[in-house]
């Protein structure tokens, strides 16, 4: 299990943080995303997998007028 912004969801071997935000309807440019307290770039979101038991804050931005 991990733990995406206090909420737990099933884990799978080879899940990255693209894909997490893919299936979550995040959008990927407008994301900032922190796992185990520690900054993600947003150029390796493709590459970076996150792993059993990882605690992911998604912040989404939006904007409005």
């Amino acid at each position: 299990m991990i733990k995406v912004n206090n909420n737990e969801m099933p884990w799978e071997i080879g899940l990255t943080v693209e894909k997490l935000l893919k299936e979550n309807n995040f959008l990927i440019h407008l994301s900032i995303v922190k796992i185990n307290g520690k900054f993600i770039n947003k150029k390796s979101y493709h590459a970076h997998i996150i792993n059993d038991d990882d605690d992911i804050k998604i912040v989404h931005l939006v904007a409005g007028g």
